[in-house]
């Protein structure tokens, strides 16, 4: 999902179980909610909360962030 929500659009029912599914998936993959977060449009609390409601075990902070280990991941979030 890459489509921008409308800013301040409030989220509910479907909408929001189908935007969960579509986050939780990417999230599964590796993505940060960082970048989610800034693909559609809304803040990092709320693409959390939405992955909080959904019941999902956030990842421990950090991880790698540079070298090979941080290029290998970015590359197979992209290839999705």
């Amino acid at each position: 999902m890459s489509e921008k929500l409308p800013k301040g659009s409030r989220i509910t029912g479907d909408g929001r179980k189908d935007l969960a599914s579509s986050l939780v998936e990417r999230y599964s993959r590796g993505e940060s909610i960082r970048s989610m977060a800034q693909d559609i449009g809304r803040s990092y609390g709320f693409v959390h909360g939405v992955l909080s409601e959904a019941g999902v075990q956030m990842r421990a902070r950090g991880g790698a962030t540079r070298g090979a280990a941080a290029e290998a991941r970015r590359a197979q979030v992209k290839k999705g």
